[in-house]
């Protein structure tokens, strides 16, 4: 009982002032920014991202994608927004691009969609579709399956870049010092997550904002100004890896930023 009652009291110090804030909160602040990280990356490849958009006043949550499934990760993401007060500006790099179309439909907090070097989905296309669709990506020949139980029981495969070829596929204009260490965190993605065709992406209602990694070996930047010129996005070309969140943040911040000012 006393357990209960410690942590009862934990959860309403935290939940309270929150709750509280939201009541009073300012109505001309800026927009919360929700980064979303993609396959082979956890939240920490927002870091650089992140300390210039503190610095610049913007409220931002990185968010722990999953990468079990496209469908099921979006519902993780649209329950965290949903947990947001005010305006959202939502950033995705790799495959959490495919995440944030699908998870900002229908959700009326979200006022810019922001990609970086992302997948763009129409409804019915998957990211190894798209990955796939113009000559570039050399992704498929460095992964290591590794074969896993879901958690319904069922079989599955983890994909993960192999840490010795992980400098140059994922990201060449990193430091190696820094990029053994992101090979040995590096998040697994499903095989299946990666060939789930999308629903009904929110790009077609709500602004879109796109970087386009111009040395991208995992999505070829074909493909990305592709997908950023149907969703007739607002885009930029940055000579950078896949991982242009780690190698060029303020480039990365500075388009966020630029999506953000749009917000009213």
């Amino acid at each position: 009982m006393a357990t209960v009652t410690v942590a009862a009291g934990l959860l309403a110090a935290s939940v309270g002032p929150a709750s509280a804030g939201k009541a009073n909160a300012p109505q001309h602040r800026k927009p919360t920014v929700v980064l979303v990280h993609g396959a082979f990356a956890d939240s920490t490849s927002w870091n650089g991202v992140v300390k210039q958009l503190k610095r610049h006043g913007y409220p931002v949550v990185a968010a722990a994608n999953p990468l079990r499934g496209l469908s099921s990760d979006a519902a993780y993401i649209k329950d965290l927004l949903a947990g947001i007060d005010g305006p959202v500006v939502l950033a995705g790099h790799s495959y959490g691009g495919a995440i944030i179309s699908n998870a900002a439909y229908g959700v009326d907090n979200v006022k810019a969609l922001v990609y970086i070097a992302a997948f763009i989905p129409e409804k019915g296309e998957s990211a190894a579709e798209l990955a796939a669709k113009f000559p570039g990506s050399t992704l498929g020949e460095t992964l290591r399956p590794v074969p896993v139980s879901l958690p319904d029981g069922s079989e599955g495969t983890d994909l993960y870049i192999e840490q010795s070829r992980f400098h140059d596929q994922f990201a060449a204009d990193v430091p190696e010092d820094t990029t053994d260490l992101m090979a040995v965190a590096q998040r697994p993605v499903t095989s299946a997550a990666l060939e789930e065709a999308a629903s009904e992406p929110a790009w077609k209602t709500i602004p879109s904002w796109v970087l386009v990694a111009t040395e991208d070996l995992n999505i070829p930047p074909q493909a990305q100004r592709f997908m950023a010129e149907r969703a007739k996005a607002h885009t930029v070309e940055v000579g950078a890896s896949h991982a242009v969140s780690v190698s060029r943040p303020k480039d990365v911040a500075d388009i966020i930023e630029t999506a953000a000012r749009t917000v009213r």
